[in-house]
């Protein structure tokens, strides 16, 4: 591991004042060869070359002819690899700069949002789909008292990804997993490809339960110094002692019940 895994600093491609997260249609942006080329590139944390990525992808996409296959059903499959491959968990998460490659989260089998999003960037420009990573703060009304309690109220620092398909950038957020969304009597969320996938406002009873506030934009890497002096900053009871993970000995699954 580098030292400047840890010390890269990233500046967002754009950072609008408020997100848009009705999932409207944006004007096609053209990429230019040399932008395709940046945003399907390895990097230390989108590291898709690894071994274990390239066989998580390959069991997503499996008897797909990735020459062929058209870019929306390729992302798709991957979104929901990720989304219920994964287990969303919040507790005892590795905060560190290993913790956050995508072949660390493939082998701890777990994560929350910033883990997710960047190993569903990884496997998307792992089958050369430009994708970026996204942050904003999100106001999440059904958190446990626990959870809360850590977090610091009922905002929270959130991360998604970005991909382009057809022609313009769409926000992904491949986080819950079907079990975790039953439990909390949420309605899974799903990606068609066309079409923005963001957390639902209402759940499966129709009680409010995200909104997004701040929009931070898109990085085309992980912004680690930017990540971590959000978390210190806005959730310091909710990281470890060493303040390289998120505190342990808790289950979202047990504090849904």
């Amino acid at each position: 591991m580098t030292d400047t895994l840890a010390e890269a600093a990233f500046v967002p491609t754009a950072v609008p004042e408020q997100p848009d997260p009705s999932g409207r249609a944006t004007a096609p942006e053209q990429l230019t060869a040399d932008d395709r080329a940046h945003l399907t590139a390895a990097t230390d944390f989108l590291d898709y070359e690894h071994e274990t990525v390239k066989a998580f992808v390959d069991k997503a996409l499996v008897g797909v002819d990735r020459e062929t296959a058209d870019p929306v059903d390729l992302a798709v499959a991957l979104y929901y690899a990720v989304r219920d491959g994964i287990h969303y968990e919040v507790y005892g998460a590795s905060l560190s700069p290993q913790g956050l490659q995508a072949s660390s989260i493939i082998d701890a089998r777990k994560g929350f949002c910033l883990h997710k999003s960047v190993l569903y960037a990884a496997c998307c420009r792992a089958v050369g789909i430009p994708a970026r990573l996204h942050y904003s703060d999100v106001r999440n009304h059904l958190a446990s008292d626990r959870l809360r309690s850590y977090i610091g109220g009922d905002v929270f620092f959130h991360g998604l990804a970005t991909v382009y398909l057809n022609g313009r950038w769409m926000k992904v957020t491949p986080v819950f997993n079907k079990l975790l969304c039953r439990l909390y009597g949420m309605t899974p969320l799903e990606f068609d490809g066309r079409s923005d996938s963001l957390y639902h406002p209402f759940d499966a009873k129709g009680r409010q339960n995200m909104e997004f506030l701040t929009d931070h934009g898109d990085f085309d890497d992980v912004p680690y110094e930017f990540v971590m002096g959000n978390m210190r900053r806005k959730h310091p009871k909710f990281l470890d002692k060493d303040g390289t993970g998120t505190v342990s000995g808790g289950s979202l699954a047990d504090e849904a019940v």
